[in-house]
C-alpha cells in the first residue's frame, strides 16, 4: 500500500498545477506498449500527470538503445532504456541521466530451439541471432559473449521485426533470439517442449535492466516537472504492482489491440523482475550506488568506454520519495 506521505506528495503537485497550463512531455518507450508499461497509462488514466501539469505522450519506440539516443539527443525529454546501454551511450556523449530504475534485475534472455542442438552461449558460435536493429539485447551482446569466453564477432546478426522473432526461429530462418522475460509465457506457449532458454543473469551478466532516463539539459532546467513525473510514477509502480486488474484494464483500453489476459500475465513477470533487496527496503526505483560502479566497470571491461566518467553523473535517486518500497508479490504459475 502506497504510504499517506506519497500520496500527499502527489496531491500536492496537484494542487500546485492547473490542467489548462500543462507541460507537455514526450516519453519514448522502449517498444510498444505492453504490460510491463501498464503503471504510465494507469496513472495517465487516473488525472496524475494532468492533475500535476504535464501532459505526456507515450510515444512508440523501436528498441531500447534508440530510446536512449533520442532521449540523448533531447528530441524526447524523456524515455525508458537498458540502463547498461545507457552508461555506454554517455560514454559517446549522449545526454543521459537515469531517474528511477524499473528492472532491478536484467530481463534480457536467448532463445532458441533444443532441436538445433544448442545449450550454452558457446553453441551459438557461427549461428545467426535474430532480432530489431537497435534491440538493446546487441547492444550488451559482447559483454554477454566475453563473459562466456566466446567471441562476440562469431555470431551473425540478422535484421527482424519484433513480432516475427518466433515464426523466424520456428522457420529455421534464425538459430536463436533475444527476448525479455515478461514474455517468456508467449514463448513457452510457442515453442512447447522443444524452447531452449538462459537468462542473460544466469550466463553471468545481471547489469540493471530498464530505467526511466531524461535529457541532462533538459533536467538541470526542469528538476521539479522531473520529480513530479517520477514521484507520480513510482507511486503507479507501487499500485500496480499490489492490484495489477486496474492498471491492465487502463493499458488496454488506451491501446486497443492487447489482449487483457497476456498482458496481465505479462505484468505479474514485470513485478519479478522489479523486485531486489534495493527496491523491497530503500525504494522501488532506486539505483543502488554499487550496483551502478560494477554496472559502469562491467561496461569499461567487456565492451569499453568510449569517453570514461563519473558513474554518480549517469543517474539521481533525488527525485524518488523513500516510503514508496516494492511491495511484496506472488504472481500465480506462468508457465
Amino acid at each position: 500500500m502506497i504510504s499517506r506521505l506519497a500520496a500527499a506528495a502527489v496531491a500536492g503537485f496537484a494542487l500546485a498545477a492547473s490542467p489548462a497550463s500543462a507541460e507537455k512531455l514526450t516519453f519514448t518507450l522502449n517498444w510498444v506498449a505492453g504490460g510491463d508499461h501498464a503503471p504510465y497509462f494507469y496513472a495517465q488514466k487516473m488525472g496524475w500527470y494532468k492533475q500535476a501539469g504535464i501532459d505526456v505522450d507515450f510515444e512508440t519506440g523501436r528498441g531500447s538503445a534508440m530510446s536512449a539516443q533520442k532521449v540523448g539527443a533531447g528530441a524526447s525529454q524523456l524515455g525508458l532504456s537498458d540502463m547498461a546501454g545507457v552508461l555506454l551511450f554517455r560514454g559517446k556523449g549522449a545526454d543521459l541521466v537515469g531517474v528511477m530504475n524499473v528492472y532491478a534485475n536484467s530481463p534480457q534472455g536467448l532463445y532458441w530451439l533444443k532441436s538445433a542442438g544448442i545449450k550454452t552461449v558457446k553453441d551459438l558460435a557461427g549461428k545467426k541471432i535474430g532480432n530489431p536493429a537497435g534491440d538493446g539485447a546487441r547492444t550488451m551482446w559482447p559483454a554477454l559473449a566475453k563473459a562466456n569466453g566466446m567471441d562476440p564477432n562469431s555470431v551473425t546478426w540478422v535484421n527482424i521485426d519484433a513480432n516475427s522473432k518466433l515464426s523466424a526461429l520456428k522457420s529455421h530462418a534464425i538459430d536463436a533470439t533475444t527476448s525479455f522475460f515478461n514474455l517468456h509465457h508467449v514463448f513457452a506457449r510457442e515453442l512447447g517442449d522443444d524452447m531452449g532458454y538462459l537468462a542473460w543473469k544466469d550466463a553471468g551478466l545481471n547489469p540493471y535492466g530498464n530505467s526511466i532516463v531524461v535529457n541532462g539539459a533538459w533536467l538541470k532546467g526542469n528538476q521539479a516537472t522531473a520529480e513530479k513525473f517520477s514521484k507520480i510514477t513510482q507511486k503507479a509502480f507501487a499500485e500496480c504492482a499490489t492490484t495489477p486488474e486496474p492498471c491492465i484494464k487502463a493499458l488496454v483500453e488506451a491501446n486497443g489491440a492487447l489482449l487483457y489476459d497476456n498482458e496481465l500475465l505479462n505484468w505479474h513477470l514485470v513485478t519479478i523482475l522489479m523486485s531486489d533487496e534495493t527496491s523491497r527496503t530503500v525504494a522501488l526505483g532506486w539505483h543502488n550506488d554499487k550496483r551502478m560502479a560494477d554496472d559502469y566497470k562491467l561496461v569499461t571491461d567487456y565492451i569499453g568506454m568510449e569517453k570514461p566518467y563519473d558513474v554518480k553523473t549517469a543517474y539521481t535517486n533525488q527525485f524518488l520519495d523513500k516510503s514508496v518500497k516494492m511491495p511484496d508479490i506472488h504472481p500465480p504459475k506462468l508457465f
